[in-house]
């Protein structure tokens, strides 16, 4: 409360505001500077980026020294910690109540409670029956658990997979001087220091900096580090952010050298809290949700429609409106295709173990199936198709052709550098087969150094050799060492580096004019270009500065890439065989991108530009995304609206990326995939986590997801077209029969088995063909199958009823325990049956066989179907044996139905081109 006090005190006019606009509710104020006005983040910036130190001092209410800690204490107050929205998995609790949230399985829970009411609650004394209700919350039950346990499980394992960050941050504050202070506690005014390995505690201006390079791949997706420096930026005020030479943003890390800075903004309202707060609250319904809530109520309704229908015609039919409530209630358990959620999370479960076997960690369960009908993968650059790390892919002499010489000149300069070795200079050290071929430390003593800085752009060291001389070796970005270079060599065969032998030309302007050339050469195949050059001296007294790096003689070049991974073209060509096709979303230069896109494979005819897509509406930019798949310098936002308008034009889209500039795409695509060493913002927005970052990983999950939506929609196109089947033959029984054509115990017990033979559809295979192609969600073609393919079954089901009440006289009410046994059998028979003829568009049973647990368990049910009527449980069915005689009919019926059923299967894949 002092705090509080204190800061009222200190900044009346910006606290009262600020605890006006909390106390309205009206929005967070931006930029929230001490005493001063309150400035958007990026707008503040600009200004501190732009001015000089005083200006930028007195702009933060700041002190060269640091704060106080009062001064720290009370800035918390108004800015709050130093954190950042993020989203984490919900409590276990939510997550078991949003496992029961689905409509099927608030069917059934109304379906127990009205079964609850009417055969326990409304019963007579002992005749109490709980048969429905603990069948229908067994069902409930097991469904709605696997669905939670998988996903708790899940998310518990990509919570420990968060990386651990750096939590501290080295602080000057007065009167203690330097400490290492929690990175929460930082306040805009804080000077802090930074060195190699450290991540950015907040937005940072520069104050001091040496050799300072800065990895920003996790916001921009760029490969190379930046160079930050100290100088003000007088057109600031025009650049983005991101382009802003002396400042450093919070989550992005110091890849060498050293600085102090001054924070600018803190937590929420710095470039990384701005792209977190913008991807949490509710996220977007997938393919996966949107197909499954269609189909859904598709079934709903048909429910609706028929359920009355049959309760009403039995009831003036019967005259018995109790019974057919029962009844109705039975045909509506019947209907209900219970075993919905319990088959799509089985299905789903089982591809995600499958996956965790490939190291794949699947956080959400529907992400499996939307991976099988993406049609799109929009990946980012680095890291996915690359390696995600630089090495040293040219080394050329003045002709642009590869010489060893060049790359020898850059080991002895990179090894013999005292200053912080950047990733350029690990990558020429790589080459450690030089080292005892030179003998670079018995041949070459160092003996001085003139280090990087930014002006020059370039470093020299010094070394003596043994013929006593001095030779400087130089490296430098193009025109700045061409500048102070007068010679080259003329390319030579010798392995040594003797000078004498090589003969030196004088550097003209047609020699200089062909270096360009070849550089800019090297620049379009996405390499980063050096030039090393070198000049002798006699002995003299070691007192070397940036004068002597003149009159150089220029080696060669070496150029530096994030190079394709081995296995990226491999991987591509994978995918574009599954009708996968892949477009690049980088926030990199489109010469780098274009690069990288020939080696792999990625066909392209044209790039979009950030830039350009700027200046696009919807409309247009949705016209030009279907022909081009290379996108550079984008955006976060950019790359969440390319998504978008691709799912607006009907693709499946996923998402694969692992920085910050990605996080909301991720969490927009139909399947936003990361990996585990992604940033924790990343992981918690992906749908699915690689352990590796291998894009045949990916391969492999589009057919694990095409397999589970094929085992899925087997099952719903099996029981819709089996329930619609049902109903017809319900009705034209209901109908014309004095009697019930099947008692309510019985449809569920058939119902239960039905169920029951379908539990290994899990297991089962799908034919090669429908693993070829994408496969999305379509209710009209569910209703149009169930139209089709349902009315088979009844022609089948009428012929029994005929069956029964003619040849075997089943036709008054007293002999209703057979007709009801002889449908129950062929019912059963025949639905479990339809499970072979479904599952494939071929032949079964000759062109195509179900997985051997599919086999069995139909097998067993069906054998136990007929076995019922035989045992002591059917007279508590109220069944009857069937006279032997029944078989060779029910043999008859089965194979006419199996026959039929086929023939119809290739006249509808004729006529409709699709079955599954």
């Amino acid at each position: 409360m002092l705090y509080l006090t204190n800061a009222v005190n200190k900044h009346p006019n910006f606290v009262r505001n600020y605890a006006f606009r909390r106390k309205s509710g009206m929005p967070e104020i931006t930029g929230m500077m001490p005493g001063g006005p309150q400035t958007p983040p990026a707008t503040l910036l600009q200004q501190v980026s732009g001015a000089d130190q005083a200006e930028y001092l007195h702009l933060l209410d700041a002190h060269v020294e640091g704060l106080t800690t009062a001064q720290a204490r009370r800035r918390i107050v108004l800015s709050g910690l130093n954190e950042v929205h993020h989203e984490k998995a919900p409590s276990w609790y939510k997550q078991l109540a949003a496992a029961f949230i689905n409509p099927f399985i608030l069917i059934l829970l109304a379906i127990a409670a009205i079964s609850f009411l009417t055969d326990v609650w409304m019963a007579a004394p002992g005749e109490a029956e709980y048969k429905t209700v603990i069948m229908v919350g067994i069902m409930v039950m097991v469904s709605s658990g696997l669905r939670f346990f998988q996903e708790y499980r899940s998310n518990r394992a990509a919570e420990k997979l968060k990386s651990m960050v750096k939590t501290t941050a080295t602080v000057l504050r007065k009167p203690g001087g330097k400490a290492e202070t929690d990175i929460r506690e930082l306040v805009p005014g804080d000077i802090i220091f930074l060195s190699a390995g450290d991540m950015i505690p907040g937005d940072c201006r520069m104050m001091q900096s040496k050799d300072l390079f800065v990895s920003q791949a996790m916001l921009t997706g760029e490969s190379l580090p930046v160079e930050k420096n100290v100088f003000p930026v007088p057109d600031a005020h025009l650049r983005s952010v991101l382009e802003l030479e002396n400042i450093c943003f919070m989550g992005t890390n110091v890849v060498s050298g050293t600085a102090m800075a001054i924070v600018v903004n803190t937590g929420n309202q710095t470039y990384f809290g701005s792209l977190s707060k913008a991807i949490t609250g509710k996220r977007a319904e997938t393919a996966f949700d949107k197909g499954v809530n269609k189909v859904t109520y598709l079934l709903i309704r048909f429910m609706l429609v028929m359920v009355p229908l049959i309760f009403l015609i039995n009831g003036f039919v019967k005259g018995n409106w109790w019974d057919a409530l029962l009844f109705a209630i039975a045909v509506a358990v019947g209907l209900t295709p219970e075993m919905l959620p319990m088959i799509v999370t089985a299905n789903l479960a089982k591809g995600a173990v499958n996956m965790s076997k490939r190291k794949v960690i699947i956080k959400r369960l529907n992400a499996i199936q939307n991976i099988g009908a993406m049609d799109i993968l929009c990946t980012d650059k680095t890291g996915t198709l690359t390696l995600d790390k630089i090495v040293l892919e040219r080394h050329l002499n003045i002709k642009g052709e590869e010489d060893e010489e060049v790359l020898k000149w850059a080991y002895l300069n990179s090894f013999h550098q005292t200053g912080l070795k950047n990733l350029l200079d690990a990558a020429v050290l790589d080459h450690v087969e030089l080292h005892d071929y030179l003998k670079v430390e018995e041949h070459y003593g160092k003996v001085d150094e003139i280090p990087f800085d930014f002006q020059r752009r370039r470093m020299s060291v010094i070394l003596k050799q043994r013929n006593g001389k001095q030779l400087l070796i130089c490296k430098g970005a193009v025109e700045e060492m061409l500048n102070n270079c007068t010679h080259a060599f003329d390319p030579g065969i010798n392995k040594q580096l003797h000078l004498e032998s090589d003969q030196v030309i004088p550097i003209n302007e047609e020699v200089r004019q062909n270096i360009l050339k070849i550089s800019g050469k090297l620049n379009e195949e996405g390499l980063r270009v050096l030039l090393v050059a070198i000049r002798e001296f006699d002995d003299r007294a070691l007192t070397y500065t940036v004068a002597d790096e003149s009159n150089m003689i220029l080696t060669g070049f070496i150029g530096f890439l994030d190079p394709a991974k081995p296995s990226a073209r491999t991987a591509i060509d994978a995918l574009q065989q599954l009708g996968v096709q892949v477009k690049v979303l980088t926030g990199d230069n489109e010469i780098v991108t274009r690069k990288v896109c020939r080696d792999v494979g990625i066909p392209f005819t044209d790039v979009l530009l950030g830039s350009e897509i700027e200046h696009m509406d919807d409309e247009l930019l949705q016209e030009r995304m279907e022909e081009v798949a290379i996108l550079a310098k984008l955006s976060p936002v950019q790359k969440s609206r390319i998504v978008k308008l691709l799912q607006a034009k009907g693709h499946t889209v996923g998402f694969m990326g692992d920085g910050i500039n990605d996080a909301a795409a991720l969490r927009d695509a139909d399947v936003g995939i990361s990996v585990d060493t992604a940033v924790d913002i990343a992981k918690e927005s992906a749908d699915i986590i690689l352990l590796e970052k291998d894009l045949m990983v990916l391969r492999k999950g589009v057919i694990y997801g095409r397999r589970t939506f094929g085992n899925i929609i087997k099952y719903i196109k099996m029981t819709a077209s089996s329930n619609f089947g049902n109903m017809f033959s319900m009705i034209g029984a209901s109908a014309l029969l004095p009697f019930l054509p099947m008692l309510p115990v019985q449809i569920l017990v058939q119902n239960l088995l039905y169920d029951i033979s379908q539990v290994a559809i899990p297991w089962d295979k799908m034919d090669q063909d429908f693993i070829d192609k994408p496969k999305k969600w379509d209710a009209s073609d569910i209703s149009r199958f169930m139209l089709f393919i349902g009315p088979v079954s009844s022609i089948f089901d009428y012929a029994t009823f005929i069956l029964m009440f003619y040849v075997f006289k089943a036709a008054t009410p007293e002999h209703q325990g057979l007709f009801q046994t002889g449908w129950f059998v062929e019912g059963l028979l025949s639905q479990t049956l339809i499970v072979h003829m479904i599952r494939t568009r071929k032949i079964p049973f000759i062109q195509s066989w179900a997985t051997a647990p599919v086999v069995a368990l139909t097998s067993v049910i069906m054998l136990i179907g007929m076995a019922i009527p035989f045992t002591p449980f059917a007279a508590s069915l109220k069944m009857q044996p069937l006279p032997l005689s029944y078989f060779p009919w029910l043999i008859a019926i089965l194979t006419g139905y199996c026959l039929l059923t086929q023939f119809i299967k290739s006249w509808y894949i004729k006529r409709f081109n699709q079955w599954l």
